[in-house]
């Protein structure tokens, strides 16, 4: 099977990392999509959300041909991608996913060079973030019908932080939980 991961802290997970999903199974020739969230970020720290919050949202993300893989939570891992290699499944072929605003700062990813050796790399384009540089086993998500935006989990947790709503942009279960939770007012 082809797996896409889509790695990320999902802090807190959006209609973005949906629609990407979707769109890689659209157009991708992608069988699934498994949502990887973080058990801790790598360098520089930016203080997420407790992993056991992050999960429990990514969980609520409802979208068919994807499931929540606990790999780096179950195994603790660090958030460096190329430390997850040896926990994945060897029955799938796997690719993974980055944002295009990932790329500039691609070559700083620990073992970056073994990653795409290992691994094709999809680039999904957002908004604001050039498609560059590629790198050797990188392709660009592409198509007529592609959605593209500039949603983020940073302007997710600044709109809470200014009281306006989140509901447009998250899954109506994501901001039940992240108000239940009072996530994010003093982040």
């Amino acid at each position: 099977m082809q797996v896409a991961l889509l790695g990320g802290v999902f802090d807190p997970p959006h209609l973005g990392h949906v629609w990407m999903a979707r769109q890689m199974l659209d157009f991708c020739g992608i069988d699934e999509v498994w949502f990887l969230p973080n058990y801790t970020q790598s360098a520089p720290a930016k203080g997420a959300t407790p992993a056991e919050h992050r999960l429990a949202m990514t969980r609520l993300l409802k979208l068919e041909k994807t499931r929540i893989s606990t790999l780096e939570i179950d195994n603790k891992l660090d958030g460096e991608t190329v430390h997850l290699l040896p926990f994945l499944p060897k029955e799938h072929e796997f690719s993974f996913v980055i944002g295009s605003d990932q790329l500039s700062g691609f070559t700083k990813w620990l073992d970056w060079e073994k990653l795409l050796e290992t691994m094709p790399f999809w680039v999904f384009p957002r908004a604001g973030y050039p498609i560059e540089p590629l790198y050797k086993n990188m392709t660009v998500v592409e198509h007529e019908s592609l959605v593209i935006s500039n949603i983020s989990s940073t302007i997710i947790r600044d709109r809470v932080r200014q009281g306006l709503p989140i509901t447009p942009f998250v899954p109506v279960a994501v901001a039940e939980y992240v108000q239940e939770h009072n996530l994010y007012k003093n982040f």
